[in-house]
């Protein structure tokens, strides 16, 4: 089988004089899972429902395991999907809710051996009598993602299935999803606006920003090697500053201050203004020779404490110890690394 799973070809989908998405061209590889990821009206509903087959691009092709199927609508296309309610029938039992989906032409034992592999895939074997009223939120996750690979379909399509639990329960049932995908084998596209879930559950993550495609990435490439400001302010948290590029993985922040960095950007100057986007975690409390700032603020989150501290260039996040630095207290702050883009790239 090829290992272009999924080929997505210049797609461009426009609704009036409003362009949904613009040219996003990307390839999941057979068997992985791709995450969505962008804030509201980024195109990734859209997109994913170009794939699915219940729009019609304007432009591109979808290609699935080398076959062409832009000009197929989705029952032609037989893929999988697993809806944000999971849409699953209280008055039918876990087996029959599975079998739901299947062929009727199919035999009875034909039915009962493709529930039964589908079941045990998402490692709910025995279930098959229980109602799916009876279950928890994360076992109907899993009998929603049996159903939909009980058919042997080509890709899994989620559509934002965790956006309706309470967060301990998206926790756990995502941690089971991603365990039931490891097992299914299925190419999977998954849609989502939150990164923790986009970094769980893909292998790959596709930010999109004004339906196009900022950057498509691994998890610790798109937080650790971000493409432009965008990304690196949606993925994670990060500040920014003016600075200067002086080239050899340095910039200067104000007349002194240097820290170093790191650039995509090949066409950098010597020189040239950038814009410095900095982790929390990557700052430091220096005692001396850094960029001198006054803490405003602090946010406790439990595990983390993060610190608001102003400069003469702009405020800083840092993350710290809760009992390194107190609100009112002048330090100077270093960078461990940071990453430099061209002021205009917004």
């Amino acid at each position: 089988m090829t290992e272009e799973g999924l080929v997505l070809s210049g797609l461009v989908k426009r609704f009036g004089d409003h362009v949904a998405v613009r040219d996003v061209s990307l390839t999941v590889p057979h068997g992985r899972v791709l995450a969505l990821l962008g804030p509201s009206g980024s195109g990734k509903t859209t997109t994913l429902r170009l794939i699915a087959g219940f729009e019609r691009p304007d432009a591109g092709h979808v290609t699935v395991n080398g076959k062409d199927v832009t000009g197929l609508g989705p029952a032609q296309r037989r893929f999988g999907m697993v809806f944000q309610n999971y849409a699953l029938f209280p008055h039918l039992d876990v087996a029959q809710n599975v079998a739901f989906g299947l062929d009727r032409s199919l035999s009875r034992e034909d039915r009962s051996r493709r529930v039964a592999e589908a079941l045990a895939l998402v490692d709910l074997a025995g279930f098959e009598s229980r109602r799916v009223t009876e279950l928890s939120g994360g076992q109907q996750q899993r009998v929603a993602v049996a159903r939909a690979v009980a058919p042997a379909p080509a890709v899994l399509l989620f559509d934002e299935p965790l956006s309706n639990l309470d967060p301990a329960l998206r926790e756990r049932t995502r941690r089971e999803l991603r365990a039931a995908l490891d097992q299914v084998g299925v190419t999977t596209v998954f849609v989502t606006h939150e990164q923790e879930e986009a970094f769980l559950l893909g292998d790959l993550v596709a930010v999109l920003r004004d339906g196009a495609l900022e950057q498509l990435a691994t998890p610790p490439e798109l937080y650790e090697a971000p493409r432009t400001r965008f990304v690196a302010g949606f993925v994670g948290r990060a500040s920014e500053l003016p600075g200067t590029w002086l080239a050899d993985g340095r910039v200067r922040i104000g007349d002194s201050v240097t820290w170093p960095s790191s650039t995509l950007d090949d066409t950098l100057q010597p020189g040239d203004d950038v814009i410095v986007a900095v982790r929390p975690e990557a700052m430091t409390v220096a005692d001396q020779g850094g960029l001198p700032g006054i803490v405003r603020d602090r946010r406790y989150t439990g595990a983390r404490a993060f610190f608001d501290v102003e400069t003469a260039h702009g405020s800083v996040e840092v993350e710290a110890s809760v009992h390194a630095i107190a609100i009112g207290d002048h330090v100077t702050l270093d960078a461990r690394t940071s990453r430099a883009f061209r002021g205009a790239d917004a």
